[in-house]
């Protein structure tokens, strides 16, 4: 990251060739190649570039740490329903409680022949001590505009949410964020949230407490994307939305 930040500063363009995307690193790559770079400097165009490509790949090489893509040549073994992964265990004692247990009363009549479960995400919220909790609503419109909320710089806060699960059990629920200020990723969070069994209630979930940057350089608009993922890495939900960072927190009105 500190290359990057190095290289941005005798050439500006880095954060927008690099937000662009990697079909736009290219173009340029190509052009600064053939002599046809925009800058009228060559050698700062090439440095734009170079700095540009290396923000994605460090991009692309955190996207692998975070486990959300899945890697080649990885056999994760034969889906089974509740019913099957019962009578496959009935004859290991513990194994089979550890089931029954983690299953409660789970009606099989109703999931035990469902493969893959489902995850619904059915509420979201931000709770700040002394503060209302910021509802945000669900579902979120695609491409939808504006900033989706607000917060006070410097304050504490905790995410909220409630799922369903049906069908079957989920494993390795988990749930990341990464954060974006004018292009360059500033935070990243994953949050394993656990294996869930279905049943008619919704779960609750509360992240531990984390604090908003602060400070002239803090505040802002920023970008971000949440993802909710198992274990198989089937995405359950994602979100692209951008808030603001304030000094204050907005007007109730």
């Amino acid at each position: 990251m500190s290359s990057a930040v190095e290289a941005a500063v005798p050439c500006s363009k880095v954060v927008d060739i690099a937000a662009a995307g990697p079909e736009e690193v290219k173009e340029r790559a190509v052009a600064v190649e053939h002599g046809n770079g925009d800058c009228a400097d060559y050698a700062a165009e090439k440095k734009c570039v170079e700095a540009a490509s290396h923000c994605l790949k460090a991009d692309e090489e955190e996207d692998d740490e975070d486990g959300e893509k899945v890697p080649e040549h990885i056999d994760l073994g034969p889906i089974l329903s509740i019913k099957d992964q019962l009578e496959k265990d009935k004859d290991d004692e513990s194994l089979r409680r550890w089931k029954e247990q983690l299953l409660g009363s789970v009606d099989l009549n109703s999931v035990g022949e469902t493969l893959e479960p489902d995850v619904k995400i059915m509420s979201l919220s931000i709770q700040s001590p002394g503060r209302p909790d910021i509802v945000l609503p669900l579902p979120v419109e695609p491409n939808a505009k504006g900033v989706w909320f607000t917060l006070k710089e410097g304050s504490m806060y905790k995410l909220k949410f409630t799922f369903s699960v049906s069908n079957n059990i989920v494993s390795g629920l988990r749930y990341t964020n990464r954060v974006w200020k004018t292009g360059i990723k500033v935070d990243s969070t994953k949050e394993m949230l656990g294996t869930f069994s279905p049943q008619p209630e919704e779960y609750t979930y509360v992240t531990p407490e984390e604090t908003t940057p602060s400070g002239m350089f803090a505040r802002g608009s920023y970008s971000a994307r949440t993802k909710f993922l198992d274990d198989d890495r089937k995405c359950y939900l994602q979100i692209d939305y951008t808030f603001d960072i304030r000094r204050d927190w907005p007007s109730s009105s």
